[in-house]
């Protein structure tokens, strides 16, 4: 293959691994719950709404993946090389590809401008309602900034919490409300153990911590906590989960959803033992829990889709 095709194919697969296209899932999948429930409890689907809708969101993990991925530069190299987990997405790629550094924020502030004109059409050209481009900009703006300087929630300990916000609670409840215009009580508790589940992928994504040099590693909550209390939450967390989906049954969720439900538990469960037994220490294992984990969410979020089938 020519040097010049190379060459291109390299900065294709930066490009590629800057987008992070598994992670796309996380977000995707929840929106396409709000709208199947919209159809399920209203008989409503808006074609025009879906799609933008689905492009809009698009963008918006796209300008967030972008940002992160021109601001963690120096972290990303360093975690690349101590400890580099092929289903981390971006890590190392702007330094193994030499791209352009500016050229991650510069595409990130485009995609941004993209999905707030397509909010503009949402709210003012199909009149989705009022809180369109709101909910929107929930989701917009913490992406952008998550890791932007001297903002940069993801070193304020409470990063993990708005992830969770921004892929449980927002996309099911902006799905739902560009279709219909208001929000299903029953979404509320849907979000809980979905929010949950994500909050689990972000903080087993931060192990293993730099405990004796919290510096080195930023600020994120499990390099404040340790790795002993961060397992510790992630267990917590687990348990907390497994209530809130039996506990969103009282909301009119059909009691199938718990028997869907039960082997994303038997498996998040599994997660939770091998992390109370330091399986994590171990590179390879660790990174075969991260992927479980992010089944564990997109497992939570299909029980509802099927229970409403």
């Amino acid at each position: 293959m020519p040097e010049t095709e190379t060459g291109v194919l390299a900065k294709i697969e930066g490009w590629l691994g800057l987008s992070r296209p598994p992670f796309h899932a996380l977000g995707i999948l929840p929106f396409c719950l709000g709208t199947f429930l919209a159809w399920r409890l209203d008989q409503v689907f808006g074609v025009p709404a879906w799609v933008l809708g689905m492009l809009g969101i698009v963008m918006v993990m796209l300008s967030t993946y972008r940002a992160g991925g021109h601001f963690a530069l120096v972290e990303n190299e360093r975690s690349r090389r101590r400890f580099r987990n092929l289903l981390a997405g971006e890590s190392g790629t702007l330094p193994d590809l030499i791209l352009r550094r500016s050229g991650p924020l510069q595409t990130s502030a485009i995609f941004i401008a993209l999905a707030i004109f397509i909010g503009i059409i949402l709210q003012f050209g199909l009149k989705t309602g009022p809180f369109t481009l709101l909910l929107g900009c929930l989701g917009a703006l913490p992406g952008f900034f998550y890791a932007t300087r001297p903002i940069r929630p993801a070193d304020s300990g409470f990063g993990e919490l708005l992830i969770a916000f921004c892929y449980g609670w927002l996309p099911i409840a902006a799905a739902f409300y560009i279709q219909r215009g208001y929000i299903a009580p029953c979404i509320h508790w849907m979000a809980l153990p979905i929010g949950l589940s994500i909050f689990n992928v972000v903080l087993l994504h931060e192990f293993p911590a730099d405990t004796a040099n919290p510096a080195a590693g930023g600020a994120s909550l499990l390099h404040r906590l340790g790795n002993a209390k961060g397992t510790a939450l992630y267990c917590l967390t687990s348990i907390l989960s497994w209530f809130s989906m039996y506990s969103s049954l009282n909301a009119g969720i059909p009691r199938k959803a718990l028997y869907i439900y039960l082997p994303v538990m038997v498996l998040s469960a599994g997660i939770s033992l091998m992390m109370a037994g330091k399986r994590y220490e171990n590179p390879l294992v660790l990174e075969i829990l991260y992927g479980l984990s992010m089944a564990v969410h997109l497992g939570t979020t299909a029980a509802y889709f099927l229970a409403f089938l």
